[in-house]
């Protein structure tokens, strides 16, 4: 959350910057949807999750949508949203399009004195854009080209991304890597307008837990952000799925900045329900801002 801080801080003032400047403070407001992510950014799956990695090709099934809802505390009182809709297209792969919103809703004008004025203070960034990915060879691949435009106040600011990812099991489901590219739009390893993600996960343990033959698999999970102008973002986790029916994850993630940083924890709560899995997640918070909380729910159609 210190980068909250630091979006409040500098967000008029970035209002007239140059418009790079103005797409970091895009990026950094997704920052802010991303702290609701339950797992690292790197091995999250399913259709929604295809803004964080690409790389996704895990299910079968004809028609898949996804709508996620974001909700911060009202000390930030940030709210998004992202709806995604994939579909298999042969020996192309799976192909699909991604929008997502992410906008603060309680900055108001000020003229000589601190008193608002009344006037509203518009703050957003959206992106939309087309997905595809594949398997090959056992590896999954991704990439995205999404249009993005943040606006802050009057100004606004349009670019183009290209993201690529990769995720790939081995030894079965022991191991899994993973890594992608976020809002990737220059050469740079320090760009804050963009970030790279990488992470690992383990199968800890699997075995029965009912005599009527359900069975539990727990994972830990490690994962990481760098690449985006300040200190690497750390991610720690552990997640257990019951029957591919629920499935628990916990997750401390050490959050990087121009200080020494902060952890936090998120929890996540999964459920397949037929063609449904329904999603909530619920960031714990830190300096008292409060929580922040992600619902989603995601339809296959076989």
């Amino acid at each position: 959350m210190q980068r909250i801080g630091l979006l409040l801080v500098g967000l008029l003032a970035l209002a007239r910057a140059p418009a790079r400047a103005q797409d970091a403070t895009g990026t950094t407001l997704w920052r802010v949807a991303a702290t609701t992510l339950a797992t690292p950014p790197a091995l999250a799956q399913g259709a929604a999750a295809a803004l964080w990695n690409p790389a996704q090709t895990q299910d079968s099934a004809r028609l898949q949508l996804a709508f996620e809802a974001i909700q911060t505390p009202s000390s930030i009182d940030a709210t998004g949203v992202i709806g995604t809709m994939r579909i298999p297209a042969g020996t192309v792969g799976h192909l699909g399009i991604i929008f997502g919103r992410v906008g603060l809703s309680d900055i108001t004008q000020t003229a000589d004195s601190p008193d608002p004025t009344g006037s509203t203070v518009p703050v957003y960034t959206y992106a939309f854009g087309a997905n595809w990915a594949k398997r090959l060879s056992g590896t999954d691949l991704g990439a995205t080209l999404a249009f993005h435009e943040t606006r802050l106040d009057v100004t606004v600011a349009d670019r183009w991304t290209l993201d690529v990812g990769a995720s790939r099991a081995l030894g079965g489901d022991r191991f899994r890597v993973a890594a992608a590219t976020h809002f990737f739009s220059s050469f740079s390893a320090d760009d804050p307008a963009q970030d790279v993600y990488a992470g690992v996960e383990a199968r800890l343990w699997q075995g029965p837990v009912s005599e009527g033959g359900d069975r539990a698999v727990v994972r830990g999970r490690y994962g990481i952000s760098f690449a985006h102008g300040f200190t690497a973002d750390h991610q720690l986790g552990v997640g257990a799925e019951f029957s591919r029916i629920v499935a628990f994850d916990l997750l401390f993630a050490h959050e990087g900045g121009y200080g020494d940083g902060a952890w936090r924890l998120v929890a996540g709560l999964g459920l397949n329900i037929g063609k449904y899995r329904i999603a909530v997640a619920r960031d714990a918070g830190v300096n008292e801002l409060g929580s922040a909380y992600r619902v989603g729910v995601e339809a296959r159609f076989k």
